[in-house]
């Protein structure tokens, strides 16, 4: 399934290999690889917060690190985001019919490379279901802060 509008990624060290690998084995994808360049050790939440800040509606981003947990929880803070740690198939394809997630974060450490790349296919090829109003009601209340 190719995704046409620009598919945007970033990883930290621990992503680093897994990240490349997605990009030659998904050549039809039009990635934008917002980094890092190199495997050298870096922090993950600035390559989280430099993918949500050019998240726009419509678009689509791949965050991964070694847990998968960190990503997520960086992207999450964002108030337009809704970044799903997807180990299978099955969870990637919940996160967007039914969370209508924006976001695949991966776990580089928890998730072979081959395994990985059918988790992309399958978040990128299933669709929000908009014909139940209680997925929008849901991901509306994502959005409201509750004290």
């Amino acid at each position: 399934m190719t995704y046409s509008l620009p598919l945007l990624i970033a990883s930290d060290h621990a992503g680093f290999h897994l990240k490349k690998f997605l990009i030659k084995k998904a050549p039809e994808q039009n990635w934008k690889d917002l980094g890092p360049k190199t495997s050298d050790r870096t922090d993950y939440p600035l390559w989280a917060e430099k993918l949500c800040r050019h998240i726009q509606p419509q678009l689509f981003g791949i965050l991964i690190c070694g847990s998968g947990q960190g990503m997520t929880m960086k992207a999450n803070r964002y108030p337009y985001i809704r970044a799903a740690l997807c180990l299978n198939q099955t969870a990637a394809h919940l996160a967007r019919l039914h969370n209508d997630a924006n976001i695949l974060c991966l776990a580089s450490r928890m998730i072979a490379p081959e395994k990985a790349l059918k988790v992309l296919h399958t978040f990128l090829s299933t669709d929000f279901n908009k014909t139940d109003p209680a997925y929008e009601r849901r991901i509306h209340q994502l959005s409201i802060p509750r004290v």
